[in-house]
C-alpha cells in the first residue's frame, strides 16, 4: 500500500466514522481512507454491555454505518491493519503493511483497556473487555450458572456484571471501592444500587483487590490482598482504558493525559486532529481541558473534526451527555458529574428516580436524571445559564 489521500483517518471506532461522516457533508470528491485495527467496521460500543445481554439488540444492529455507505461515498477502508507511526514532516503513516500520505490526518484511536499487572494476569480465560471480538468469545460461553468474577466496579464493571447476571451467571465483583461506580454516584445513591445488585444474587467484595491469579483444575483462583480466595470459570475485567498516544508520540505531538488538541480539534502539528477517547480537549463551557471516555462525545467529536479537516473553522464547544442502565435504574447525565462535589438530589422515588444536581459554589456543573428522559437539553441550559442557585431553587427546576 503506497498511496496518497488527502485526508486520512486512523481508527475505525465512533469518532472515526463520525468524521468521515463529516468530511463528506463539507467535501463531497476528496480521497479518504479509514484505517481500523479490528476485522469489523466500525460499531457502537454501549451495546457490548448493554442491548446485546438484554436481547434488545443484535449484533449486525450495532454497526454505525452499512458497507454500502463507504462503497457509495468513495471511502477507502482498511481493516485488520495496524498503524506504527506517523513523519508530520513527510505526512507520512507507516502500517504494518505498506504507507501512504496523507494531507490531513486524524488520530481517532481510543483508548487500550488497562491490564492486571499481577501474576496471571495474561491467562486466556481472562477478558479485558473493550471490543466486539470480546462479546463474541464471552457470550457463548454464559450458561446458567457460569462463574463469572468482574473486576471493577465503574461503568464497563457494573454494567457488564449486570448483563451477565440478567443471563443468569453466577457473578461475584471484585472492587477497591467502597460501592459501585462511586467516582459519580453520591454515596446514598451508589449504596441503594449495590444493594439491588446483592438482592439480584451478585456478590460484591469491596475495598480488596486481586493479587494473583492461577488454574486450579478446571477454574481460576483468585486470591486477594485481603486474603480471599475467589473460584470461577470465567474473569472480566473492567478497570478503565488508557488513551492510546502512542501514534501521537512518534510523530512528536504534545501530549497531556491524552492527546492535546485546541478548540478546532488540531494537535500541535495543524494538519493532525484528534477526536474521541484519546483527545484532550478544551471544554470551554467549564473553562478547563478534559478528556471525555464516552459515546456522545465520539460521536459530536469525531464530526467536528472531520468538518474542520474539510476546511470548516467549527469551535467544539458542545457539551456531551452519557448513560448506563444497570438493571432496572437507568440514568443520562451530562455536565461535570463527580462525586466530590456537593450534591442535590430532587427525588419522585427515592434512589430511583429523580434528578441529582452536582454543585460548585452554589453552581450547578452536572446533573444526573435517574429514570426521567428527555431532559439532557434542558440540563444543559441549566448549567451554560452558571445561575447561583439555592436547594430550594432546584426542587422540581428539571423533571
Amino acid at each position: 500500500m503506497e498511496r496518497k489521500f488527502k485526508y486520512v483517518v486512523i481508527g475505525a471506532g465512533l469518532a472515526g466514522c463520525s468524521a468521515v461522516e463529516g468530511i463528506r457533508a463539507k467535501d463531497p470528491e476528496g480521497t479518504i481512507l479509514l484505517v481500523g485495527s479490528e476485522e469489523y467496521l466500525p460499531y457502537n460500543r454501549p451495546p457490548l454491555t448493554k442491548q446485546l445481554w438484554f436481547g434488545k439488540k443484535k449484533v449486525e444492529d450495532i454497526f454505525v454505518q452499512p458497507q454500502q455507505y463507504f462503497r457509495q461515498n468513495n471511502i477507502d477502508v482498511l481493516q485488520n491493519i495496524k498503524a506504527l507511526k506517523i513523519d508530520a514532516a513527510s505526512k507520512t503513516v507507516t502500517f504494518n503493511e505498506g504507507t501512504c500520505n496523507y494531507e490531513k490526518l486524524l488520530l481517532a484511536t481510543g483508548g487500550i483497556p488497562r491490564r492486571l499487572n499481577i501474576e496471571g494476569g495474561d491467562l486466556q480465560e481472562i477478558y479485558y473487555y473493550r471490543y466486539l471480538n470480546d462479546f463474541m468469545r464471552l457470550k457463548p460461553r454464559i450458561q446458567d450458572g457460569t462463574k463469572v468474577l468482574v473486576i471493577g466496579s465503574g461503568f464497563i464493571g457494573s454494567e457488564i456484571a449486570a448483563g451477565l447476571r440478567i443471563n443468569k451467571a453466577d457473578v461475584t465483583i471484585l472492587m477497591r471501592d467502597e460501592y459501585l461506580v462511586q467516582n459519580i454516584f453520591p454515596k446514598d445513591l451508589g449504596m441503594a444500587i449495590q444493594n439491588d445488585f446483592i438482592e439480584r444474587g451478585v456478590r460484591i467484595f469491596t475495598q480488596d483487590s486481586a493479587v494473583s491469579i492461577a488454574r486450579r483444575n478446571s477454574h481460576l483462583v483468585t486470591r486477594t490482598k485481603a486474603g480471599k480466595e475467589i473460584s470461577s470459570e470465567i474473569i472480566v475485567v473492567g478497570i478503565g482504558i488508557e488513551p492510546e498516544t502512542q501514534l501521537a508520540k512518534s510523530a512528536g505531538l504534545s501530549i497531556n493525559n491524552g492527546v492535546v488538541v485546541n478548540e478546532f480539534l488540531q494537535t500541535s502539528s495543524p494538519d493532525i486532529y484528534a477526536a474521541g477517547d484519546n483527545a484532550n480537549f478544551p471544554y470551554s463551557v467549564f473553562a478547563t481541558h478534559t478528556r471525555v471516555e464516552h459515546w456522545d462525545n465520539a460521536l459530536n467529536q469525531g464530526k467536528y473534526a472531520g468538518m474542520n479537516m474539510a476546511g470548516t473553522q467549527t469551535t467544539y464547544d458542545y457539551m456531551p451527555y452519557f448513560f448506563s442502565d444497570l438493571f432496572d435504574f437507568g440514568y443520562e447525565a451530562v455536565g461535570q458529574i463527580n462525586s466530590k462535589f456537593e450534591t442535590y438530589a430532587d427525588w419522585q422515588k427515592e434512589n430511583n428516580t429523580g434528578v441529582v444536581y452536582y454543585l460548585q459554589d452554589d453552581k450547578v456543573k452536572g446533573m444526573m436524571m435517574c429514570n426521567v428522559w428527555d431532559k439532557v437539553d434542558a440540563a444543559r441550559e441549566l448549567i451554560k445559564s452558571n445561575k447561583l442557585l439555592t436547594k430550594p431553587q432546584l426542587q422540581g427546576a428539571v423533571r
